[in-house]
């Protein structure tokens, strides 16, 4: 492997900087046609065949020698096996870190209200769980407990009766630690299935696979395509792109602990995208460098070094103000703000899905334990989107009880207002209740 290594290097200042940081974020997920027609004669089969669909694809793709659905249905007392599998020390980070993750979303519970106004009509809202969550986990060797907590608990958080849990086994590999984090998180049911077979089952249902009313959690390019066919006959949390960093620093972070912040984002994928914006010219030579020395060191060096050669860059502004501007039109997936007093800009940021604050907080820390979700919006979408939370698994429905007296009022208002839309039969219907 080549030691040679060069990052981007762009300038805020510059005239075509605006044009250059929109060719560095551009992202298209969408399918393209064969993985879409695939995805499509997949769902198809699911609906029309049910289990023996989802047994026949998970045959074929995951190399699984099951011959019935009853062969892909993991037990609760299996998860709980796992529990007594993984080491002591695991299991202990595993509960301090639900336990945190389920105190954090506790917070975020919203309950139903009513106010009644003074002729007697009552207004309101009534808040409830979905009836059942489905959770999508990749599984294998690329398996992430840290996933089961952050989308299971908050579902739980939120009352939902059921958390019906998806995950491929390739080849007949079980992840202990994720059955583990799904004993932890209160997953009611697993089926080892994976796929856009998986999110067909969860939406549409099959004999054994019961639908659900929202698919939640990440997965691969047949998975987001699957979801993104499916959304409408079920809810689901986003169509997530590749994982993002953006460090705002003064340039008094210890430059390797900014290199290894970005590494943590690129080493998900080569698509992964890692940025750092810096009014210090000094210091992005000195993170340059860092980078460098540091590179070789990592076990996933090569995706690493994919992922910054690709889509990283080293941002050089004018100052802190023109670091929050260039920030917010990012809008990324996780912001640090590795600066000294980091409160004075927190206001000024507008659009991300984490914001992490200081020299010490590490995103790291919020991927597993810190106790916000994350689950975030990715690809610029954090500027009209927010993290997975309680929320998601919360419906309100309005509540309208009107007096005698306030259905009278609100008729007359109702009566003009539906005849100038010409919609005769909701005059009529409003007017009945008018008292004369």
């Amino acid at each position: 492997m080549s030691q040679t290594f060069a990052i981007r290097r762009l300038n805020a200042s510059d005239q075509d900087f605006a044009q250059h940081l929109d060719h560095l974020l551009a992202w298209e997920s969408v399918s393209d046609a064969d993985v879409n027609q695939r995805v499509l004669d997949i769902i198809d089969a699911v609906r029309r065949r049910g289990d023996a669909a989802v047994v026949e694809f998970t045959q074929r793709f995951d190399g699984v020698s099951a011959t019935a659905m009853a062969d892909l249905i993991l037990p609760r007392e299996r998860l709980e096996l796992a529990l007594t599998r993984i080491s002591a020390e695991q299991r202990a980070a595993l509960e301090q870190a639900a336990e945190r993750v389920r105190s954090y979303h506790e917070k975020q519970k919203q309950d139903s209200w009513q106010y009644t106004e003074a002729d007697g009509t009552v207004l309101g809202q009534q808040v409830t769980p979905l009836d059942r969550a489905g959770l999508y986990v990749p599984g294998g060797k690329a398996a992430y407990p840290s996933s089961v907590l952050m989308n299971a608990i908050p579902a739980k958080v939120a009352g939902v009766p059921e958390v019906v849990m998806v995950v491929p086994t390739p080849r007949g590999e079980l992840n202990e630690l994720v059955l583990a984090a799904a004993c932890v998180a209160g997953v009611d049911r697993v089926f080892t299935v994976g796929g856009a077979q998986a999110v067909a089952a969860l939406a549409y249902g099959t004999e054994s696979v019961p639908r659900v009313d929202k698919i939640v959690g990440p997965g691969n390019i047949y998975v987001a395509t699957a979801k993104r066919h499916v959304f409408g006959q079920v809810g689901i949390d986003m169509i997530a792109g590749p994982s993002e960093i953006l460090v705002v620093c003064d340039g008094q972070t210890d430059p390797d602990w900014i290199a290894m912040d970005l590494f943590s984002q690129a080493e998900h994928d080569e698509d992964a995208q890692s940025i750092l914006v810096s009014p210090d010219a000094a210091f992005l030579d000195r993170v340059a460098a860092s980078i460098a020395k540091l590179l070789p060191t990592m076990e996933r060096a090569e995706i690493i070094r994919t992922s910054l050669q690709g889509r990283g860059a080293l941002i050089q502004v004018a100052d802190m103000a023109q670091a929050i501007e260039v920030a917010n039109r990012i809008a990324p997936e996780h912001l640090e703000l590795s600066v000294a007093e980091p409160e004075q800009y927190l206001s000024q940021i507008r659009h991300a899905g984490a914001i992490f604050m200081g020299r010490y907080t590490a995103e790291a820390l919020g991927d597993y334990c810190a106790g916000p979700n994350h689950v975030l919006p990715t690809s610029g979408t954090a500027r009209f989107s927010s993290p997975l939370g309680v929320y998601d698994f919360q419906k309100r429905s309005s509540i309208i009880h009107c007096s005698a007296a306030g259905a009278s009022t609100l008729g007359q208002v109702a009566s003009v207002l539906a005849r100038g839309e010409s919609l005769t039969a909701h005059a009529r219907s409003a007017e009945y209740r008018i008292k004369n």
